[in-house]
């Protein structure tokens, strides 16, 4: 079972002069419990490079790492799985090359997308973008608090929130039915990604339990 709670995303350009080795490794301290390698701005060779050390930092932490937008990278450095967005190769066909048993998560925008990213095969969807933000410039219009509680009512995968989550929303987020949240920013840009990681997992845990004690 992947425990996507938080789902830290990397951008080494948000990451104040660290590697993103260093950030991972940090925050990886403070209770991420799943890495998305994210790098737009690299070439595919230093983008594998990135794979392998941080496969070899996770691997002995049990934290599964997937791959952003290439699964011939996934597969090279065999990683737990790879995420896609809605113009990338579609579930069926990454499914054919990954095999059973690697994570395919998908990018949905809208309710349509969920539906079909689970009809598909799918394991689990990020819902993007849960508010406005800066840290991505590839996402559609804010779904909002109703976007993500009109997906939770109509599909089963896991649904991990993205886009503009804070310390001051995810309690909001989980609490509309979200099973995780995925943050760049929140993480990789602060002063210290092991605080803000388990600031964050603290707020994750107390929003379960609030949600729990009300049903």
């Amino acid at each position: 079972m992947i425990d996507y709670s938080l789902y830290l995303v990397t951008d080494s350009h948000l990451s104040l002069g660290r590697t993103t080795a260093e950030v991972v490794a940090s925050a990886v301290k403070g209770g991420v419990s799943c890495v998305q390698l994210r790098e737009k701005n690299l070439t595919k060779h230093e983008f594998l490079d990135n794979a392998q050390i941080l496969k070899e930092l996770l691997a002995p932490l049990g934290i599964p790492l997937i791959i952003n937008d290439y699964p011939d990278i996934a597969l090279a450095v065999n990683a737990e799985g790879v995420h896609l967005g809605q113009n990338d190769m579609p579930v069926r066909e990454a499914r054919d090359l990954l095999g059973k048993n690697k994570l395919i998560g998908i990018s949905a925008e809208c309710l349509e997308d969920a539906i079909r990213a689970e009809q598909q095969g799918a394991d689990y969807i990020g819902v993007s973008p849960v508010f406005a933000t800066t840290s991505k410039a590839d996402t559609g219009m804010p779904l909002g608090l109703e976007g993500i509680r009109r997906i939770r009512r109509h599909v089963r995968l896991p649904l991990v929130a993205i886009g503009g989550i804070t310390s001051m929303n995810t309690g909001r987020v989980i609490a509309a039915g979200a099973d995780g949240i995925a943050v760049i920013s929140a993480i990789v840009s602060a002063a210290s990604p092991e605080e803000s990681a388990r600031m964050l997992t603290e707020l994750i845990a107390e929003a379960r339990r609030v949600h729990h004690d009300c049903n």
